[in-house]
C-alpha cells in the first residue's frame, strides 16, 4: 500500500476493499472564463436598460390641439365655491382635490387673480 501525505488534494476511504483516491480539485477560472461569466450576468441588465431608452420617447405627452381652461380666483372665492362653481354636478371634496393635485397647491389659500387650471374632466 502506498503513502498519503496529510494535506493532499487525494483521499483514500478507510476500510474498502478497492481504496480509489477521490480527487478534490478547486474551480479555477481563466481571464476568458471571467469574462463570459460577467457578460451573462449584466445582459439581463443591458438588455432592460436598452429597452428603457428605445421606448422612452412613448411616454411623452403633446400638447397638439389641446385647449387648456383656466380659472381667475375672484376677491373672497374659496377653493370649495371654485370647485362649485367648476362642476356642480360633482362632488366638492373631489374637485377640490383633483384642483389642489393639478395646481400643485400647498394649502387651500387662495389670493384674488391666481390663475387655477381646471382639471380636464371638469372643463367643457
Amino acid at each position: 500500500m502506498s503513502t498519503i501525505a496529510y494535506g493532499s488534494a487525494v483521499r483514500v476511504v478507510p476500510n474498502s476493499y478497492a481504496a480509489t483516491p477521490v480527487v478534490r480539485t478547486r474551480l479555477r477560472l481563466t481571464r476568458r472564463g471571467r469574462a463570459v461569466i460577467a457578460s451573462l450576468v449584466s445582459l439581463p441588465l443591458v438588455i432592460a436598460l436598452m429597452s428603457m431608452a428605445l421606448n422612452g420617447g412613448g411616454a411623452t405627452a403633446t400638447a397638439g390641439d389641446a385647449v387648456v381652461e383656466t380659472v381667475t380666483v375672484e376677491a373672497g372665492e374659496s377653493l370649495w365655491s371654485v370647485a362649485a362653481a367648476i362642476a356642480p354636478e360633482s362632488s366638492t371634496a373631489d374637485v377640490v382635490a383633483d384642483l389642489i393635485a393639478v395646481n400643485e397647491l400647498t394649502s387651500a389659500e387662495l389670493l384674488p387673480g391666481q390663475v387655477l387650471i381646471v382639471p380636464a374632466r371638469y372643463s367643457d
